[in-house]
């Protein structure tokens, strides 16, 4: 067990999202029922700094993110930059979108540590052997919905915290904040991809990250594709590992890109209609990152994989 509480840690950055609701142009507001709400791009316009503090409280306060713009040949974007700590702990029992949210009409996917509290996914806490306790819970909802009563009383009851003691941020993903919590969602992909290929978690020791911020576009499936092209076609990750056998680990590196999957090659959202809209349809070899790099310091020996392909963000992009 690690000495801090996820929630509390998120909780510090979502005090700081209050104090600044103004300059960051997001509306705080409480249900009827007293839980408290951060709309980031609903009903307001949010902004890039409100985009890097919906991803750090999705990683619970655990990562250094800054804004910046990077060359890609004749063309030059916005991108994030990502350095984590306590990684696994910050993308996987928090980050990682692993609740599905649904109650009547509602859905969206939920991130966060309020995941820890509620075990979305109860598998993955069990392999990670993390248990959370709180009596306060922040959960982030990929969503174009304000949540009614009832679906914000199911999640303080799954979380086992008064419905006052809950907050919820509301990131729809064609808003500028949800485009860059998307992006900032790299390393995560790189360690979830790595955890799919049975790569034990328990060797990541620092994770980092860089991807470009994908454009808006008004219809939000066509902006899923965007930010998943974002990650698949241009996001670059960098972890520091504890492994003995180097073979085993080079041969994680080289499988662990995006452009081993037999789905690459195209923009995601073409893939995902060719699919018939259905994400399973997918290789999930696809959900991954355009390239990986790891640094064992057993040995000292760094390995790498991937490609960095413009071209497809181009045509998603409509550049």
């Amino acid at each position: 067990m690690v000495g801090f509480s996820l929630n509390k840690l998120a909780l510090r950055v979502v005090d700081e999202i209050i104090e600044k609701k103004d300059i960051l142009r997001v509306n705080v507001f409480k249900s009827t029922s007293g839980a408290t709400l951060i709309d980031f791009g609903v009903k307001v316009d949010g902004g890039y700094e409100a985009g890097v503090y919906a991803a750090k409280v999705c990683l619970a306060g655990l990562a250094n993110i800054t804004l910046r713009y990077h060359d890609y040949g004749d063309i030059v974007l916005p991108v994030i930059d990502q350095f984590i700590e306590h990684p696994v702990l910050a993308c996987m029992a928090s980050q990682y979108a692993g609740w599905k949210v649904s109650h009547g009409e509602f859905f969206a996917m939920g991130s966060g540590p309020a995941r820890a509290l509620a075990k979305k996914p109860k598998k993955l806490y069990k392999e990670i052997g993390y248990e959370e306790a709180s009596d306060e819970a922040v959960l982030v909802l990929e969503t174009y919905q304000v949540p009614g009563d009832e679906v914000l009383g199911m999640i303080a009851e799954k979380c086992g915290v008064s419905v006052s003691n809950l907050y919820v941020l509301l990131v729809p993903t064609n808003s500028l904040a949800g485009s860059i919590q998307i992006s900032c969602r790299i390393a995560e992909t790189g360690i979830h991809r790595l955890h799919v290929l049975h790569f034990p978690l328990d060797r990541i020791v620092s994770a980092a990250g860089m991807c470009p911020i994908a454009p808006l576009h008004p219809d939000p499936t066509v902006m899923m594709g965007r930010t998943n092209d974002a990650l698949i076609y241009a996001g670059e990750t960098y972890y520091t590992v504890r492994y003995e056998n180097e073979e085993e680990l080079e041969g994680f590196v080289k499988e662990a890109p995006s452009d081993k999957s037999s789905s690459y090659g195209k923009p995601f959202y073409e893939i995902f209609k060719e699919a018939g809209y259905d994400f399973y349809k997918i290789d999930p070899g696809l959900f991954a990152p355009a390239k990986i790099t790891i640094n064992n310091i057993v040995t000292g020996k760094t390995f790498s994989s991937g490609k960095i392909n413009i071209d497809v963000l181009r045509k998603s992009w409509e550049i």
